[in-house]
């Protein structure tokens, strides 16, 4: 029943997907996109919920007979990347969907149609949130302050994934994406002519040891079974190339899996960061930030209802495993309370020259396979609403 669906309007998905590909929108400025999909939504006869002070919109469908509440979300926001494709229905305004929010925001769009017309069998409402600011990595926080998931029983999301087949979905449970956390290290020293540096205190030279000093806690304060990264990503600063430089920013990342592991890191970098600072005679400050939660599928239920219901529409050899990643999703912020599943869907096509990763200026997907992650997407939710 939902895989015929699925088939029925792989075309309309298709053509949103291509439509929503050429008006990408940066994090929280999405006003366009929500326009288009609002349109969409309206169109099925749904009641739609904008907001007068954010981006997104959230589509809900009442089920025929009362029950849970289930969410499904797909983001919307696009990267600023130029594209490089050379599709005939590429982006042509310097920012590009290089991470596949258009095909998410398709996918949805498919299976708001395909629970639509199924929804007098449902037992309960699904809500489907078009959400804004995945990129920024806190987007989805707005919603959940503003009450929207008060109500919400469980969450569905999945990613478009480059490094699986595209007509296969990876549904594991545990560990899926890392935390990620944000610093800032600010190194103070004293400027002298570069002819004579111990007139000074050389706050690159310390910056540079502090950026070697903080690797040391992942190769030998954590646990090396405990994934971690940290990652220094800019430094600026130094007035002249003759001049001993006094100041120096610098801004990096951190990733765990672990909580454990994960709250040890600010304590751990602050050490070093002071204490390489005291040995060169200068001045350091870490500022640190927490940002996304890991995303880890711990909750037997909805891992089973996923599995299952690939199963159901295609079959066991649609799964397929993959290694847990070090990237972050803010979907994180929407199931800090919730229970949740999040997964990835293929779209790795070599025949097809689909072999780039996201957030290529390359990247793009296999549009004949988008139909099946509309099939997912509505069997979930329904089956959750009915079990």
């Amino acid at each position: 029943m939902i895989k015929n669906l699925a088939e029925k309007y792989a075309d309309y998905i298709i053509e949103q997907r291509r439509y929503l590909h050429q008006i990408p929108e940066l994090s929280l400025n999405e006003v366009k996109t929500t326009e288009k999909i609002v349109k969409e939504l309206k169109k099925m006869d749904m009641e739609v919920i904008t907001f007068p002070d954010y981006q997104g919109c959230i589509g809900i469908i009442k089920g025929g007979k009362p029950g849970k509440t289930i969410m499904l979300r797909a983001d919307i926001d696009a990267l600023p990347v130029k594209e490089q494709t050379g599709l005939p229905f590429a982006s042509t305004n310097g920012k590009m969907h290089a991470c596949g929010h258009d095909n998410h925001m398709a996918i949805q769009l498919g299976a708001a149609k395909i629970l639509t017309d199924l929804k007098d069998e449902l037992h309960g409402t699904v809500k489907l949130l078009f959400q804004s600011g995945e990129e920024v990595g806190y987007g989805a926080k707005y919603y959940v302050e503003k009450g929207y998931l008060d109500d919400v029983d469980a969450v569905y999301g999945v990613h478009i994934w480059s490094a699986v087949e595209a007509g296969k979905f990876n549904l594991e449970a545990g560990e899926r994406m890392a935390s990620c956390d944000a610093f800032k290290i600010i190194v103070n020293g004293t400027s002298a002519h570069g002819s004579a540096p111990n007139l000074g205190n050389d706050a690159l030279y310390a910056a540079a040891s502090i950026v070697m000093n903080i690797q040391s806690f992942v190769s030998r304060r954590n646990n090396p079974l405990d994934a971690a990264v940290v990652t220094v990503g800019t430094m600026n600063g130094g007035q002249r190339f003759n001049i001993v430089a006094n100041h120096i920013e610098m801004d990096g990342t951190t990733r765990a899996f672990n909580k454990q592991t994960r709250d040890s890191i600010e304590g751990e970098l602050r050490k070093i960061v002071e204490n390489t600072a005291i040995a060169l005679g200068v001045t350091a400050k870490l500022e640190y930030s927490y940002l996304t939660d890991p995303i880890v599928n711990d909750n037997d239920n909805l891992n089973q209802i996923a599995r299952n219901a690939a199963i159901k529409l295609y079959g066991e050899d649609v799964l397929v495993p993959m290694t847990k990643i070090m990237g972050a999703e803010d979907f994180s912020h929407l199931v800090t309370d919730i229970p949740g599943f999040f997964g990835f869907i293929g779209c790795y096509n070599e025949k097809s020259g689909m072999v780039y990763n996201n957030h290529s200026e390359f990247f793009t997907s296999d549009e004949s396979t988008l139909h099946m992650g509309a099939a997912l997407a509505a069997q979930f939710a329904y089956d959750f609403l009915n079990q």
